[in-house]
């Protein structure tokens, strides 16, 4: 499954990740390779400790892109 991740610039640590579709999923990383493979395991985590097949879109999702 593919998940949208939002990385960006962190004031304490190199680089902050978040990913809106996970409850809890936030990661961090000194270089841009380290939090992906971060946010990565805490989706992994994330998913296990939720205890739900997030994995699994329902039928009635829809991904989209809008600009504002």
């Amino acid at each position: 499954m593919i998940y949208t991740v939002h990385i960006e610039k962190g004031e304490d640590v190199s680089y902050v990740a978040h990913c809106p579709a996970i409850p809890g999923g936030h990661s961090q990383g000194a270089t841009m390779e380290e939090t992906i493979e971060n946010i990565q395991d805490a989706i992994r985590g994330c998913i296990e400790a939720l205890g739900k097949d997030l994995l699994s879109p329902s039928s009635n999702a829809y991904v989209v892109e809008v600009q504002v």
